[in-house]
């Protein structure tokens, strides 16, 4: 949740504490092409319609086998010094977990009717790194429960700053 030493933020996605319950955090690495790691560097990229599609990748008899984790939605725009090699802005981008943790979160996906959302995009130690969470939809009067909670607390520390 919070930047750690060696951290360093490229982009946050403030829609998603908006609208979901956020419960369980996950870092997962991206596969990206070069072209994108040097517009990530240029330019921020954008986390607010994205999302985590899980698929079962196919063996050779048609049957499924194991499951992948793929990044999709998020626009990350061409980088500006590109040529006829570069990359799409919206192309779905694989995650690289450990192959238990994508059964765990096939699991929430499947049985317990969650989603699961990027919350913020960083660098640890010079690579790129994406934190995914476990979320529950919001109702309309959660939202509006949270706007209400929100202002009240604004208004205590204002009325708190003000009688120091």
């Amino acid at each position: 949740m919070s930047e750690k030493p060696g951290e360093k933020l490229i982009a946050s996605n403030p829609i998603a504490r908006g609208d979901y319950f956020l419960e369980e955090f996950i870092e997962a690495g991206i596969s990206l092409t070069g072209t994108e790691v040097k517009s990530i560097r240029a330019s921020a990229p954008n986390l607010r319609d994205a999302f985590v599609e899980i698929t079962s990748k196919k063996k050779d008899g048609g049957k499924t086998g194991a499951l992948e984790a793929w990044l999709v939605n998020v626009h990350i725009g061409p980088y500006s010094h590109g040529n006829i090699w570069n990359h799409e802005a919206r192309r779905r981008r694989k995650l690289l977990l450990h192959s238990h943790q994508i059964r765990q979160l096939y699991g929430a996906l499947t049985q317990e009717g969650k989603t699961i959302v990027p919350t913020r995009m960083y660098y640890s130690k010079g690579r790129v790194k994406i934190e995914i969470a476990l979320g529950k939809g919001k109702k309309k009067g959660d939202k509006r429960a949270d706007l209400k909670e929100k202002s009240q607390k604004r208004e205590i520390d204002q009325a708190m700053k003000r009688g120091r």
